[in-house]
């Protein structure tokens, strides 16, 4: 049985839209929901809702937040899967990095450009594919979206595309 930890912090992937203002905000986790829709065969995957905020309120105490979650794990020797923003993903993506240099385990941060939920939102298709890059993946820190794997300190997000690029 692989054992994959799953992190949820928030950002446009967790997004719902609110009646109430007419918004797309971070109201309420919805990768429990996601993660029941798929199959995993011989993966027990556990689930940590930390926060759930747009990366760009994450600020450095967030951070702090997010590596104590990785640091209680990291002993269970499961790889983590981390939700994020993608606005500022690579910042804490290289915040963990710089924090854990000797990793055990995979760690993969990912998110989506549309909500899950949403019409070609690319949510469950990025949370899919970061639960089998954490499987096969090396021990590092590695940002997963759009079929692609990069190593953090190698990528960046393109606005114009909307989607991450080599760096």
């Amino acid at each position: 049985m692989q054992n994959i930890v799953v992190i949820c912090t928030g950002g446009t992937i967790e997004k719902v839209y609110s009646e109430q203002t007419g918004q797309v905000e971070n109201l309420d986790s919805k990768i429990d929901r996601y993660l029941q829709m798929l199959r995993l065969p011989d993966t027990q995957v556990e689930t940590i809702r930390l926060m759930n905020k747009d990366s760009l309120e994450l600020n450095d105490a967030d951070r702090a937040l997010i590596l104590a979650a990785v640091r209680a794990k990291l002993p269970k020797l499961a790889p983590i899967v981390i939700t994020h923003g993608t606005d500022t993903m690579v910042a804490t993506g290289l915040y963990l990095k710089t924090a854990l240099p000797d990793l055990p385990v995979p760690i993969v941060l990912t998110g989506a450009m549309t909500p899950l939920g949403f019409e070609r939102s690319d949510g469950l298709q990025n949370l899919t594919e970061s639960l089998l890059a954490a499987r096969i993946l090396p021990p590092g820190v590695y940002l997963v979206m759009h079929s692609q794997v990069f190593p953090i300190d190698r990528v960046r997000k393109d606005r114009d595309l909307a989607r991450f690029v080599p760096a």
